[in-house]
């Protein structure tokens, strides 16, 4: 099963998909977690990412389906994925499409969470993430605070606040966000295979509620 992640940033892809992968068994693959990686391994094509992502821009569509083609090669990817930040445009979509069919397979859910743009800045303006490339672990200083004020809870690290995190970054990344999402929704919508979720105030619904409800009904279908 293919599953894809769509929403803005702080949407709660990560959460939902951490708790789906552990559930179902199926790997998350992260373009962020992705990026990141070359930023640390790859000077030539880590300088490129880093400039675009420290922008809040969004990664030229033929460089990110070149490294998640790749990673979706590896052997853990066997039995489906949960993308989670990629595809950001109908053109990714597209590709891949084409890089699905290659094994045969296809997006068989395209979960869309929606989130009021104030409430992504809040969340995204209070992440506080784990810089130990062995641990990455990700907090919120309001709803998942670490034990010990700005260390890690797994590995005792530093926290940090990402340059992507900071909150001019986020409304830069919100209006890149907004000016692809409707073209990539209805692509997903015309497939009938979206599912609309909406998260936040709005609803009282967080999305470890989203992740376990989603859990039992994709259980039902595997």
């Amino acid at each position: 099963m293919f599953i894809v992640m769509l929403g803005a940033p702080g949407t709660g892809k990560g959460t939902i998909g951490g708790i789906l992968e552990k559930e179902l068994g199926i790997v998350r693959i992260s373009s962020g977690d992705i990026f990141r990686t070359y930023v640390k391994k790859d000077k030539e094509i880590g300088k490129k990412i880093e400039d675009y992502m420290s922008k809040g821009l969004l990664v030229p569509d033929e460089l990110v389906v070149q490294l998640v083609g790749n990673r979706l090669q590896e052997s853990d990817v066997i039995n489906g994925a949960i993308l989670d930040g990629f595809p950001r445009t109908e053109n990714q979509a597209k590709e891949l499409d084409k890089l699905l069919s290659k094994g045969n397979n296809k997006v068989n859910l395209a979960i869309n969470l929606s989130l009021p743009d104030n409430e992504v800045i809040a969340r995204i303006s209070r992440r506080r993430c784990c810089p130990n490339k062995e641990c990455g672990e990700i907090y919120n200083l309001d709803f998942k605070p670490p034990i010990r004020d700005g260390l890690c809870d797994k590995c005792g690290s530093k926290l940090v606040q990402r340059q992507d995190d900071k909150e001019e970054t986020i409304k830069r990344r919100l209006e890149v966000y907004h000016s692809t999402a409707d073209e990539l929704i209805n692509y997903y919508k015309n497939q009938n295979v979206l599912k609309n979720i909406k998260l936040g105030s709005e609803t009282n619904l967080t999305s470890n509620d989203v992740g376990k409800v989603l859990v039992e009904e994709l259980k039902a279908t595997i």
